[in-house]
């Protein structure tokens, strides 16, 4: 299998890592504190190691399965159930549910990542599928799109008050959190995304309208690139270094 190429720094991560992070770093309090934003029943999600090819013999036939996470007594139960599975990557879904998983509304998000970015180098995300690296991405994409993010939240101000920022791992996400948003119908973000993109953002549209509910989940491991993903305010996204800023860093790359 091809690897996908990283900048310096950033790697996979091996199951003994995830074990280590999600056994002695993991911030559930953390985790906790996101979710009293976050409107309605949450459902989370796992995949083992789609992108890394990296999981517990065990779960070998679930390894590209998106494995749903909706029952569960305690936010301490999610974390042994992640434990088991030592995942690549941790979601939770934007759906909100009410009782009966009846859908209510969806938190609004939107998803820059650098692969998207076409690269002097590296050539459109086009170019790179056609080499096997459609994951993959280097600094300057890494640089660029964290531009594009400080942009667009400029851009959303506009519109929105309810504003958060995370550091994906790869790139980043702008959650909004105002109530008209969640009830916001899928024409109307079809014509919202249709409009960022107008705009040149190159975000994932598929992610705004509401096909792909899942987002990765604050404070969980990114094990494509070892790095955590964490919030961030504004103006601390502006001097932000994913590949050097110790908040996003395992403690297994520090030993």
């Amino acid at each position: 299998m091809v690897r996908y190429y990283l900048p310096k720094g950033m790697r996979y991560s091996s199951l003994k890592e995830r074990e280590q992070f999600y056994t002695r770093e993991f911030r559930i309090d953390k985790v906790e504190e996101w979710l009293k934003t976050v409107e309605g029943r949450i459902v989370f999600a796992v995949i083992i190691g789609r992108h890394t090819r990296i999981y517990p013999a065990k779960y070998k036939e679930d390894a590209s399965t998106t494995i749903i996470i909706d029952e569960y007594a305690s936010i301490e139960e999610v974390k042994n159930l992640i434990i088991e599975f030592l995942p690549e990557s941790v979601y939770y879904d934007r759906n909100a549910y009410q009782s009966e998983n009846k859908i209510v509304g969806q938190e609004l998000a939107f998803d820059l990542d650098p692969e998207n970015i076409t690269c002097p180098v590296h050539g459109s995300l086009a170019e790179k599928m056609k080499k096997g690296q459609g994951l993959g991405f280097c600094e300057l994409e890494l640089q660029l799109v964290k531009e594009q993010a400080l942009s667009l939240y400029e851009y959303l101000e506009k519109s929105f008050s309810l504003l958060k920022i995370v550091y994906s791992g790869r790139g980043y996400h702008i959650h909004v959190f105002d109530k008209n948003a969640y009830k916001m119908t899928k024409k109307e973000k079809q014509q919202l995304a249709k409009t960022v993109k107008a705009k040149g953002f190159p975000i994932d549209e598929w992610v705004t309208v509401g096909d792909m509910r899942l987002i990765r989940l604050p404070h969980s491991l990114h094990g494509l690139v070892s790095r955590i993903a964490i919030p961030l305010d504004f103006d601390e996204l502006r001097c932000f270094d994913p590949i050097n800023d110790n908040r996003c860093i395992p403690m297994f790359l520090k030993a």
